[in-house]
């Protein structure tokens, strides 16, 4: 399988109670529908050949029978057919009344899994330790606590839960994925109310990123009984709290494609998910599978959430990590004054932003945020003037330096030609900076509040010991993507339309670190020519660094994420790019300064990513070569 993915469905078919051959029908059709999609593993409600409102007819003789019928029907259908299948009928044993699903797979029958918590049930608990049992004309045995492996697929390993409860506290699931299932199939069987949706893909996403693993829900459908109540067919699929897919309508169906490899990164990280335990049973199914054709949403920005509503609330919630780690530092330190380099680019445009928010939490006045411009060879008059407007529209000090004299007599004084613009012409304007901000903050009581973000220190696109030093960085934890959105969100919501003005013209300006000489006031100098589109990259650390993958599948990912924007060609070349800069850039993440992490990930050398400086990027950059070939 390609890339770990596995295609998976929920279906429930409009059935007839107590008519077992026509749902077997349903059951074969729906069956069908998904071969043709290429589903591997299908999920259908509990007791789906019966009906799960059938009540005391369900240990009737006449049913317990049909049902036994209406399942080698199923069976036989699935002969040719690279699929796991889990099927629900009655089934009784002895004296006993049993709730069982069928795992069917290629013409035969795997086990038949009863039901665990029967409680409010006419069926009873199963007790034995596999007992081999008849069901029409298949010898299967019951086997509770079986985990069903895939023969091909590294860490694809299904549990059954029958009677999942949307509201039950706490489930089998947890067990079964502790334990090592990293898809639990749940056969639900809870009607319709008005809030049982919403429950269930709250409760579907909440356990699933609880337990990282994949879960597909099916409930009954309409044609149950509605003496006492509706059902809705609702079907869903999740994966470590995210739901991919969902469908609640007569035969409804969702189907999506589960990142096997995603999990057990996620696994592997947490620790806490064992071998299958002593008392877990292992059952092989499958062949060689192929390549999966995917469906699923992947979205250009992973570190944001979609929709306007939810995104606000993310960026309010991104400031107010920024302004309480920038107040406890403060305030621990007996400082009353920020002061921020400002360029006019939306780092510290961000970064004079939440300081301007942490001085009023802590009650001082706006002016003790110091905002210092220090314009040199490359500074053009546009982000000189954005920088001043947004500065004083928050009523902060703004102190304009001009270093370019001081820089010039460094040159004379380390004998470096004023017209060699090498890497030493810029690293020297970037580290005078540095130097004014930090003396400036001794001066005043103050701090030197850094502006690089998480994305810069990744590419290494920042000068050692220059804007990648500050006494505290409020925007070490968020990508550039994020810095961008938490400053389209303020200026969304400010009244202030001179401020609003600057903020969305900051927006506008392109990536750049304004070190060499410029002609017309124009910028030309960008970063993103050097180090590709900063969304890119931010794509391939979520996808490598955040999920796992290597560079291949994060090229297979991204050309779904942007459709036609960039070409294989362009892909490679910025693959390449950032791998080679993750690696060689490490140096200056190994001694990074403090600052807040907004999500689970950082680049902090205490709590982040963990890497020695001197690694090397040849595996990385051999696959995309390969590729190539």
């Amino acid at each position: 399988m390609k890339d770990g993915f596995v295609k998976v469905a929920a279906a429930s078919p409009v059935i007839r109670l107590a008519d077992c051959e026509y749902n077997a029908g349903l059951v074969v059709d729906a069956i069908r529908g998904a071969a043709e999609k290429g589903v591997k593993i299908l999920v259908f409600p509990e007791l789906t050949l019966t009906g799960a409102t059938c009540g005391d007819l369900l240990g009737h003789r006449v049913l317990l029978d049909g049902a036994a019928r209406a399942l080698e029907k199923v069976v036989e259908a699935s002969e040719g057919v690279d699929m796991l299948i889990f099927v629900g009928l009655p089934f009784a044993f002895g004296a006993k009344l049993l709730s069982v699903a069928a795992v069917v797979y290629d013409g035969g029958i795997l086990g038949l899994v009863p039901r665990e918590d029967v409680s409010g049930t006419p069926f009873s608990v199963y007790e034995g330790e596999g007992d081999f049992v008849r069901i029409g004309p298949y010898e299967s045995c019951l086997c509770p606590n079986t985990l069903f492996t895939h023969a091909s697929l590294e860490g694809l390993a299904v549990a059954v839960e029958l009677g999942s409860d949307s509201n039950e506290p706490v489930s089998p699931a947890m067990t079964y994925a502790l334990e090592g299932a990293t898809l639990v199939a749940q056969m639900a069987c809870f009607p319709e109310t008005l809030y049982s949706t919403a429950e269930a893909k709250d409760e579907i996403r909440a356990l699933s990123r609880r337990l990282k693993c994949a879960l597909v829900l099916a409930a009954p459908g309409r044609g149950e009984s509605t003496t006492d109540n509706s059902y809705s067919g609702l079907c869903l699929v999740a994966e470590n709290g995210e739901l991919l897919a969902w469908d609640e309508r007569a035969d409804s169906l969702a189907v999506s494609e589960i990142d096997v490899q995603y999990l057990l990164t996620l696994r592997r990280r947490d620790g806490g998910f064992g071998l299958p335990g002593e008392d877990l049973c292992l059952e092989s199914w499958g062949g060689e599978l192929t390549d999966t054709a995917l469906t699923r949403h992947y979205r250009k920005y992973p570190q944001l959430p979609e929709g306007e509503e939810e995104l606000a609330r993310y960026c309010e919630r991104m400031l107010d990590i920024q302004v309480s780690g920038l107040v406890k530092r403060m305030t621990y330190a007996h400082l009353d004054h920020c002061v921020v380099g400002i360029s006019g680019g939306v780092d510290s445009t961000l970064a004079v932003l939440v300081s301007a928010m942490a001085v009023r939490r802590m009650g001082l006045p706006s002016e003790n945020v110091i905002a210092c411009t220090m314009p040199c060879f490359g500074t053009s008059s546009r982000t000189k003037s954005n920088a001043v407007v947004v500065a004083e529209q928050i009523g902060a000090e703004v102190r304009v330096i001009d270093i370019s004299r001081s820089v010039c007599q460094h040159f004379d004084d380390i004998g470096h030609a004023h017209d060699d613009y090498s890497v030493a012409f810029e690293n020297a304007q970037a580290r005078e900076r540095t130097q004014v901000l930090m003396d400036i903050s001794n001066k005043v009581n103050g701090l030197d509040v850094g502006t690089e973000d998480l994305s810069e220190y990744i590419d290494g696109w920042c000068t050692y010991n220059g804007d990648h030093t500050s006494m505290y960085d409020v925007n070490l934890g968020l990508t550039k993507t994020q810095v961008r959105a938490a400053v389209g969100h303020i200026a969304r919501k400010t009244d202030d339309r001179i401020l609003k003005a600057a903020l969305y013209d900051v927006l506008d300006c392109p990536v750049t670190p304004e070190l060499l000489p410029i002609h017309d006031d124009m910028i030309e100098q960008k970063s993103e020519d050097a180090v590709g589109s900063y969304s890119l990259q931010d794509f391939f650390t979520h996808k490598i660094l955040v999920c796992g993958f290597d560079p291949i599948k994060t090229m297979r990912l991204a050309k779904l994420a942007y459709g036609d924007e960039f070409s294989d060609e362009e892909l490679i070349r910025w693959l390449k790019s950032y791998s080679r800069r993750l690696f060689s850039q490490q140096f200056k993440r190994s001694c990074l300064m403090d600052g807040p992490a907004v999500e689970a990930f950082s680049v902090s050398p205490r709590t982040g990513l963990h890497m020695p400086s001197d690694a090397e990027s040849a595996l990385f950059l051999r696959m995309l070569e390969e590729y190539e070939r």
